[in-house]
């Protein structure tokens, strides 16, 4: 993997972190910055400066006279209550959000993790489409030779006749390996032609995929032992 690949990777990583924490917590900034601490609250009460508060459950939202909004976290404080009426403060409550949650909230909620595995999954391919990538070990190579190459027959084999009446039988299974079957016969796992290099083997082998009209497939001795 090279440098741009890499920092490709670190951009997306980066990304979904942005927007996993902004969607798990869309508020959450606006409410760190507002969120003043309960000694502080309290004190803005005594001197007369919260207009109107909103209370649901243990969170306080409020309004100060300057038009500033703040959030707050309030402890059981039964007294709070008969504090802020004394200072002429507008109390307001909320029930505690316990209903169902909406269809867009379930979308918004599980998106980040849909993005995440969306990401796995692109980048699981990509080691995959890769040459020599970590996940194509073991993946066949073979190729297949087309008609565009000439497709060979055993007339174009010449000085081994004991070879090719040999491989007769492979020839007719391929044309017709039902006819095999109803006699009994089972499916052959292939054929060793051995022999020393040049001596035509790789050409057989074409031959017979050209006689029957089956494709031929090539691939390296290497290739074929890892997989």
């Amino acid at each position: 993997m090279n440098f741009k690949n890499l920092a490709m990777w670190a951009v997306i990583v980066f990304l979904t972190i942005g927007l996993y924490n902004m969607f798990k917590n869309p508020q959450g900034s606006l409410n760190k910055k507002n969120t003043i601490i309960f000694s502080k609250f309290l004190s803005e009460v005594d001197d007369g400066r919260v207009v109107q508060v909103e209370i649901q459950g243990n969170n306080i939202n409020g309004i100060l006279s300057n038009g500033e909004r703040f959030h707050t976290y309030s402890p059981n404080d039964p007294n709070l209550i008969e504090k802020l009426s004394d200072k002429g403060v507008s109390i307001s409550a909320a029930p505690l959000e316990d209903e169902m949650p909406s269809l867009i909230g379930v979308l918004l909620s599980w998106f980040p993790m849909l993005l995440l595995i969306a990401v796995w999954i692109f980048f699981m391919r990509q080691m995959q489409g890769g040459k020599g990538g970590a996940m194509g070990f073991g993946r066949s190579k073979a190729k297949m030779m087309n008609e565009l190459k000439g497709k060979v027959t055993f007339n174009d084999v010449a000085g081994i006749e004991e070879a090719k009446e040999e491989v007769e039988e492979v020839v007719e299974f391929l044309k017709d390996p039902k006819k095999f079957s109803r006699l009994g016969g089972k499916i052959p796992r292939g054929c060793l032609l051995v022999g020393p290099p040049g001596t035509g083997k790789t050409l057989l082998a074409r031959a017979i995929a050209g006689e029957a009209n089956v494709p031929f497939f090539s691939i390296s001795g290497s290739d074929f032992v890892e997989m």
